[in-house]
């Protein structure tokens, strides 16, 4: 059973947790909370959080509402690998920062992972912006990994932990880690696009204009999959300096 963190607490026990959810984490001091207590609010969930050298306050927001607090070099994948070998639960969520699951997203992945056929998923998208532009926006991101069977960062990404070991974990890729994991997850077995959606920040959009990035991202995701190797895209990726998302959406 889960419980809210006391001021001096700096570890939240969990009993026998059957889903760990993995959180990797560079200078997310302002809104990590809200995520982390999102997480929190589902019972024998293990929280594990994966700093990649935060220069505020992060490290200290987070170590109330996490079981483990790992700090790694900077990376996506580093960290998420780092997080997952620490994890005990038999399924792995890996969420973004700056993402909120849904309400009862444990019930959901539980029912999802039924089927033993299915060897992990994602959830659809909503943009924390208004506007029809991003409500369209989700809609479009979330289509369009419905019907292509791939899945970004963004989305939630759940893996079986036994069929994540097998795959060796996140690629070391300086980007699309997360669409690279979710490819080889489709020659793995059956993978479940969830119904119920994540909240996820539109500060991106917002920084570097809608248009702009919209077609940038499309562009970056094309060049990957016709080969172009991530480290020479990396260094178009808008956010590439200072840590932020590290594949397109």
């Amino acid at each position: 059973m889960t419980r809210e963190p006391s001021a001096g607490s700096t570890l939240r026990p969990v009993a026998a947790p059957w889903l760990s959810v993995i959180v990797p984490t560079l200078n997310e001091e302002r809104g990590i909370a809200a995520t982390l207590a999102r997480v929190a609010a589902a019972a024998d969930v293990e929280i594990i959080v994966v700093d990649g050298g935060s220069e505020d306050g992060t490290v200290a927001a987070v170590r109330p509402w996490a079981a483990r607090v790992l700090q790694t070099e900077r990376g996506r994948a580093v960290q998420m690998n780092a997080g997952a070998g620490a994890a005990t639960g038999e399924v792995l969520l890996f969420l973004h920062a700056d993402t909120l699951l849904p309400e009862g997203y444990e019930r959901n992945v539980r029912a999802a992972l039924l089927d033993p056929a299915v060897v992990g998923g994602r959830f659809d998208i909503r943009l924390d912006a208004a506007g029809l532009a991003y409500a369209c926006l989700g809609r479009l991101i979330s289509l369009r990994s419905r019907l292509s069977g791939v899945a970004t960062g963004d989305q939630a990404i759940f893996v079986r932990r036994a069929v994540f070991e097998r795959l060796g974990g996140y690629p070391s890729l300086a980007l699309m880690e997360d669409v690279a994991l979710s490819r080889a997850l489709k020659r793995a077995g059956r993978v479940v696009a969830l119904r119920a959606t994540v909240l996820t920040s539109a500060r991106r959009w917002r920084r570097h204009g809608f248009v702009r990035t919209v077609l940038l991202m499309w562009a970056l995701r094309c060049a990957f999959l016709l080969g172009i190797p991530p480290a020479y895209l990396r260094v178009l990726y808008p956010d590439h300096r200072d840590g932020a998302r590290s594949s397109p959406t």
